[in-house]
């Protein structure tokens, strides 16, 4: 059975690692907490004694000012994720920890793309990041910088196109993610 705060069971079996090979299920854990200094080292701090390489995080406010989200994706085949849920749960500023199912909530990531582009190849590039809904923020004589938001397969996908013309610098945010339907996480 899951803990007290989360609605769901958490399946040992399901998550736990197999020969320490990635199996590509990768967890991203939201946590509510206290809007406190040092809460987010505390739960940093957990995940680095527990053997956890954080893929993601991201914190944010939430619409209580008192409260902060933080979502992070760890990849659970290196490591059991329940052991580490189980002392998240303990911690005093953690209200309430859930692992999103990717099938049942929405994720997205931010990225802004520093390209090469010459007045020649500057077109194609704004065509690409108009097939993948992206916006352009800023063009200079020899470079162009393209936000786009989605999933990591789609931000990933832009980047292979993208780097035949000269990726000079790229820079993502972590993933966030929201339950979907009317549950709150």
């Amino acid at each position: 059975m899951g803990e007290p705060a989360t609605s769901e069971i958490l399946d040992l079996d399901r998550l736990q690692a197999t020969g320490g090979l990635r199996t590509g299920r990768r967890h991203t854990l939201s946590l509510l907490v206290e809007n406190k200094p040092g809460v987010l080292a505390r739960i940093a701090g957990l995940f680095a004694r527990r053997g956890f390489n954080i893929d993601s995080l991201a914190v944010g406010p939430t619409q209580d000012t008192t409260l902060s989200r933080i979502t992070l994706t760890v990849d659970g085949a290196q490591h059991p994720i329940d052991q580490v849920t189980k002392q998240l749960h303990k911690l005093v500023n953690v209200i309430k920890i859930r692992d999103l199912e990717p099938e049942e909530s929405v994720r997205r990531e931010l990225a802004l793309f520093k390209i090469a582009a010459d007045p020649e190849s500057r077109a194609q590039v704004m065509q690409l990041a108009d097939i993948f809904r992206g916006h352009v923020v800023d063009i200079s004589r020899r470079s162009i910088v393209v936000e786009l938001t989605g999933t990591d397969d789609k931000i990933e996908a832009f980047e292979e196109l993208v780097k035949p013309f000269g990726l000079i610098e790229m820079v993502r945010t972590g993933e966030i993610a929201v339950a979907r339907g009317r549950s709150a996480t």
